[in-house]
């Protein structure tokens, strides 16, 4: 009992906040909300208009691109960084502070700094670091055919500390006698990776594959601070669509059942990554 005293207040909030907001959302996707005029009920119609809807699948391809994209990229990189920095030398601790930074800074400042590197104009600081190689102005966040790669960089960029430390914490947990044994058998640096290493990080791999794919589900500030879903919704996702569905277009029955198609597809990815993690285990 004195447990759930101190975990009362936090449930309270939850609760309010959180939990009934989802029952509210589950139940308003059955409907088509009208503020002034009652809800009418349209049973399936807004699931409806979200499957067969070009704008809807669009999103989801965005959202999936990117989620796919920004997870490789975020746990390619932290491993590599996690590799260079691991250790028990005393100045790496400055190191490890210095990349941790970008996971701790607010979103919406971070995006709009990479807004205005982004400055598609040869005067644009990303523009101008490409200059120097000899490699012509990019568009960026201008063009269709490069806004949602542009979102992808810089949530690689957030991702990458984050999953670095989660592998950091791991390597503390690898039998250092394995690599002296390895060493002594005159196994190269590679083969250790491979065959010491990596193996002993698989379960940090299936939570960070988890978290890293939800993440990317759900971005939101990101683009609605860089492009907006533009130009032309190429860089649309279903958290920015679903947002103006319903505060901008006030179309809050499908909204709400976006809402839901959001949470059921983290909710089915989390429950395939554990029955994956948990069948290669066995």
């Amino acid at each position: 009992m004195i447990a759930w005293l101190f975990l009362a207040p936090a449930l309270l909030l939850f609760l309010y906040f959180k939990f009934i907001p989802m029952f509210v959302g589950l139940w308003k996707s059955f409907f088509k909300v009208q503020t002034f005029l009652g809800d009418e009920w349209v049973g399936l119609e807004n699931y409806r208009t979200i499957l067969t809807d070009d704008e809807f699948a669009a999103a989801i391809w965005h959202s999936v691109v990117l989620a796919l994209g920004t997870t490789i990229g975020s746990i390619v990189l932290g491993l590599g960084f996690a590799l260079l920095i691991e250790g028990p030398a005393r100045y790496l601790w400055f190191v490890r502070t210095a990349a941790f930074l970008p996971v701790v800074t607010t979103m919406a400042a971070v995006a709009e700094v990479w807004r205005i590197m982004f400055h598609p104009a040869d005067s644009g600081m990303l523009n101008v670091v490409l200059g120097w190689g000899g490699i012509d102005p990019q568009p960026w966040l201008a063009s269709e055919d490069t806004s949602l790669w542009s979102i992808m960089l810089m949530s690689i960029w957030r991702g990458t500390p984050y999953d670095m430390m989660i592998f950091l914490a791991g390597l503390v947990g690898v039998d250092r006698t394995l690599y002296e044994a390895a060493a002594v058998d005159g196994a190269s640096t590679w083969r250790r990776l491979v065959h010491i290493t990596l193996p002993a990080l698989r379960p940090v791999f299936w939570i960070l594959f988890t978290l890293a794919a939800i993440r990317g589900l759900r971005v939101f500030v990101e683009v609605y601070v860089l492009t907006n879903g533009g130009p032309n919704g190429s860089s649309e996702v279903l958290m920015t669509l679903i947002y103006k569905l319903g505060f901008q277009s006030n179309e809050l029955g499908v909204a709400s059942a976006g809402g839901i198609v959001l949470f059921l597809a983290t909710l089915v990815l989390t429950l395939v990554v554990q029955m994956l993690r948990r069948r290669q285990a066995a």
